[in-house]
Formats: structure tokens, C-alpha cells, sequence
């Protein structure tokens, strides 16, 4: 079974089983969170669609923060001695789905 589901804001595309990284979640590792923003799901070739969907996404958190690779923003004016540098690393959680029922 496939589904496609929203999480903090951004679509996943999951089957049981699968491990993914996605945006922060609160929680401790072992901890199960489920997912009810379900947007479409597949069992061999029925798919639902919109809001018929009556699918929940459960799923184990393996990580629980992840720092993401540095992003660095940096500012320049040529000759007027301007320069602004920024940088962060996104945090993110690596997940488990354990099953779509």
C-alpha cells in the first residue's frame, strides 16, 4: 500500500516500512506518532483521492534530531564595505512508517 502523505507543511510519499527524514517533530526515540493529514493512498491500483480518504499513517521515531547541512546566506555591497553573513543547519527527525491503516 502507498500513501501520500503531509507532514510539518511538505508531502511524503510512503509505504510500510520505509525510513525517511522529515521537518522537526517533538518526541523521544521508540516514541509512535501518527500522521492523519493522509492526501491520497494506492492498494493495488484503487486509489483514493481528496477527502474521501479514511487513512492514518503510524510510524517509529528512529532519530530524533538530525542537524541538516550548513546553509550559509552571505550579503555584499561592492566598495561600501557591507558584508552580512548568516548561516543555519535544519533540524530534522528520521521516522519509520510501521503501517498505513
Amino acid at each position: 500500500m502507498l500513501a501520500i502523505v503531509k507532514i510539518a507543511g511538505q508531502q511524503f510519499k510512503v509505504k510500510a516500512g520505509d525510513s525517511l527524514y522529515v521537518p522537526h517533530i517533538e518526541g523521544k526515540t521508540g516514541d509512535t506518532v501518527e500522521f492523519a493529514e493522509v492526501l491520497m493512498t494506492d492498494n493495488n491500483g484503487s486509489v483514493v483521492v481528496g477527502e474521501s480518504v479514511k487513512a492514518v499513517v503510524k510510524a517509529e521515531i528512529l532519530k530524533e534530531l538530525i542537524q541538516g547541512d550548513k546553509v550559509i546566506a552571505f550579503k555584499m555591497k561592492r566598495r561600501k564595505g557591507f558584508r552580512k553573513k548568516h548561516g543555519h543547519r535544519t533540524h530534522y527527525t528520521q521516522i519509520k512508517v510501521t503501517a498505513i491503516a
